[in-house]
């Protein structure tokens, strides 16, 4: 079983260990399950509201600009043709959804391998008592910088939804905080460094073991 050791929010050990299950933090990487969940993450984030008019939308149009023979010039039925100038779009982009679905075990398996991912490179800390007192930049700031890693992308995975962390982080840019129960892969390796709150240790393991 992976351990690791447990830190608190001024970037000290406790001189505690926690063992991780090694069916969630232990599992052996999947690359294609792992590209599947993060494409269709981003699938599920795109708006699909591109549109264009075709001919039939665009408005006016409705008379034959001129007769059909004996003008010389090309037949013609419609000033909103596609080949005019202002006229209607051919196959151009139309509302749609681009949503993409996975089974749930298979989702899961893509966060239990970039939960592991994180435990084997070293980038996953384990923090006691990962809340704050008020919601204040500062305070992510000062906690980065005790971990020495205020100039790296950081994910910080609290217990729950907690206001005040989601607050704090809200107006650095480099910096995501998410509820143990909004875990996605996107977010576990797009950063460089995961906070992961002691206390929702045993919550994640309960639903993805």
């Amino acid at each position: 079983m992976p351990k690791l050791s447990v830190y608190n929010i001024s970037g000290q050990p406790t001189g505690e260990e926690i063992e991780l299950n090694e069916m969630v933090f232990g599992v052996e990487f999947n690359e294609p399950v792992v590209h599947q969940a993060i494409v269709m993450q981003q699938a599920n984030q795109r708006q699909g509201t591109a549109a264009t008019k075709t001919r039939g939308m665009v408005r006016g149009g409705g008379r034959k600009p001129w007769k059909q023979k004996g003008t010389g010039r090309a037949r013609s039925g419609s000033t909103r043709s596609p080949i005019w100038v202002g006229g209607g779009t051919t196959f151009g982009p139309q509302p749609r959804s681009f949503a993409k679905s996975m089974p749930r075990k298979a989702r899961r398996l893509a966060i239990r391998c970039a939960l592991s991912a994180k435990v084997a490179a070293g980038e996953l800390v384990v923090v006691e008592g990962l809340n704050f007192d008020a919601a204040k930049t500062k305070n992510v700031v000062n906690f980065l910088t005790a971990f020495e890693s205020a100039d790296k992308k950081n994910l910080i995975i609290t217990n729950g939804d907690n206001e005040n962390v989601a607050l704090s982080a809200r107006n650095m840019p480099k910096v995501t905080a998410l509820s143990n129960t909004c875990l996605n892969c996107f977010d576990l390796l797009h950063n460089n460094k995961v906070f992961l709150d002691k206390s929702a240790i045993e919550t994640i393991e309960g639903v993805l073991a």
